[in-house]
């Protein structure tokens, strides 16, 4: 295996972990991110960091179905989302996985910088749920850096795009994740 697996695996417990502490009567408060319920955060975490992990690894496109699902409706879904991303870690534990590039619709991206992406969608949104839902945020040190290092290559990039705010402020003795977090534009 490879520490961007590593890393992965541990952003995926860790977003398991999270979603298994959600109360169903928090789906409709407002999450952390902008115009978006607890229900909506849930949702792309879901689709994008559990079966989007799966279908980049297969090189295979999201069906409309999956896109256009609300998986938080059934009462189990912390369990399926968990289930998913193990699917999904298997799929990236394949060579074939880490090999070329993967179509991002009409741009080659290297598989591994894909990956990397995935573990910062794990890390970002498994925070603001976290925060949305009053829990706190963990992984372990060499996890928070390797984030922190794929947001700073990252920042401007999804700042263009308006998926990032500017960099906030981090109190002293802030960790790496937390410094990730902050270069990411959300407030510590």
């Amino acid at each position: 295996m490879n520490a961007i697996h590593d890393h992965l695996t541990a952003c995926a417990a860790e977003a398991a972990r999270i979603t298994r502490g959600i109360g169903t009567e928090q789906l409709a408060t407002p999450s952390v991110c902008a115009d978006w319920t607890v229900r909506e955060l849930a949702n792309h975490l879901v689709l994008y960091s559990a079966h989007g992990l799966e279908h980049r690894a297969l090189r295979t496109q999201l069906p409309e179905e999956t896109v256009q699902r609300d998986f938080t409706a059934d009462a189990d879904w912390p369990e399926r989302y968990r289930a998913q991303l193990d699917r999904a870690l298997a799929a990236w534990e394949k060579p074939e996985a880490w090999e070329g590039d993967v179509d991002l619709g009409g741009s080659a991206v290297p598989a591994t910088e894909i990956a990397a992406m995935l573990v910062l969608e794990l890390a970002l949104h498994g925070w603001d749920l976290a925060r949305s839902t009053g829990q706190e945020y963990d992984v372990p040190e060499d996890t928070g850096a390797y984030v922190l290092d794929v947001v700073g290559r990252y920042a401007e990039m999804y700042r263009e795009y308006e998926g990032f705010d500017a960099p906030v402020a981090v109190p002293a003795g802030a960790t790496s994740i937390e410094k990730a977090v902050a270069l990411s534009g959300r407030t510590v």
